[in-house]
């Protein structure tokens, strides 16, 4: 292994299973000490557990490497503190944050409820905010300090979040969210030295293994493109000091491809100068639409 971040605290949410477990083994191969936080709820989000941050814990402890578990809650103000704190205090410092944990209560808009909007926006959108929250005051109090961090921070979007998904209207509120704030976040922790990004990954997972049914047998190559630890060189890589050059992106990443996501930018317009009357608009609008390229489709439409 090249021990491209040796060295370096790294806390991984939702680290227990899928795609944060294989982050949480990547990072600890390359010379990381890892916070497994992972609350071990089930894929609805209902329940809690201490195993499965645990296990990945074990697993890293018995291949040399240093870690230690998290069972707070993310989207909790105190438990996110708490998460930070336990970097802190256990390894010296904080160096990257991996937001990752997440669950998925699936409806057509027609069909959600209430609490199902409610408890994903919390565990997505609120959960990547809390611990990035207190993160960033951390970094901010040993930039002032005079110890500017080289820090780094790993969102977890989604193409939902990005393109959108039928069935998925609440999950892909909290995804696009995750990804403005993305950019939001870059701007504001650059001068602390932070540097942040995110990802939208495709994986097998619990929370995909509906999605993915026909890609769960083994492939003939040898090359699983659904294996979740196909995501983490990448999320390794942002994590590392020589992506210093890098923040405010988002890059879908999936089997042995990475993709530079191209998001909102200003595309054709038309000034009058002056206040436009309503009759005057449909064919301004149909110009625009008819300079600019279709929009890519919502998945499932």
């Amino acid at each position: 292994m090249s021990g491209i971040v040796d060295g370096r605290v790294v806390i991984v949410t939702g680290a227990g299973r899928g795609i944060g477990r294989a982050h949480a083994l990547a990072f600890a191969r390359e010379g990381a000490r890892v916070v497994v936080n992972d609350i071990g709820a089930a894929l609805d989000g209902s329940g809690n557990s201490g195993g499965p941050a645990q296990a990945v814990v074990a697993e890293i402890e018995a291949a040399g490497g240093k870690a230690v578990a998290s069972t707070d809650d993310v989207a909790d103000w105190a438990g996110a503190e708490r998460l930070v704190r336990t970097a802190v205090e256990t390894f010296g410092g904080l160096d990257v944050l991996v937001n990752n944990a997440g669950f998925l209560r699936d409806r057509m808009l027609v069909n959600l409820a209430e609490e199902e909007w409610d408890a994903v926006l919390r565990v997505h959108l609120k959960g990547h905010f809390a611990p990035l929250r207190h993160a960033a005051a951390y970094w901010r109090g040993e930039a002032k300090a005079g110890r500017t961090p080289d820090a780094r921070v790993i969102n977890t979007s989604s193409g939902a979040g990005l393109l959108g998904s039928v069935g998925q209207g609440n999950y892909t509120a909290a995804k696009a969210g995750i990804a403005g704030l993305t950019t939001v976040a870059a701007a504001e922790l650059a001068r602390y030295g932070v540097t942040v990004n995110a990802i939208a990954p495709a994986a097998r997972t619990r929370m995909t293994e509906r999605t993915f049914a026909d890609d769960m047998a083994a492939p003939e190559d040898g090359f699983d493109a659904m294996a979740p630890e196909n995501v983490s060189p990448l999320v390794v890589w942002l994590g590392s000091t020589g992506s210093a050059a890098v923040t405010g992106r988002v890059f879908e990443v999936d089997g042995g491809r990475v993709c530079l996501m191209d998001g909102w930018r200003h595309g054709p317009r038309q000034d009058k100068g002056a206040r436009w009357r309503p009759d005057e608009l449909g064919p301004v609008v149909a110009g625009l639409l008819a300079e600019a390229p279709e929009p890519e489709p919502v998945y499932g439409a």
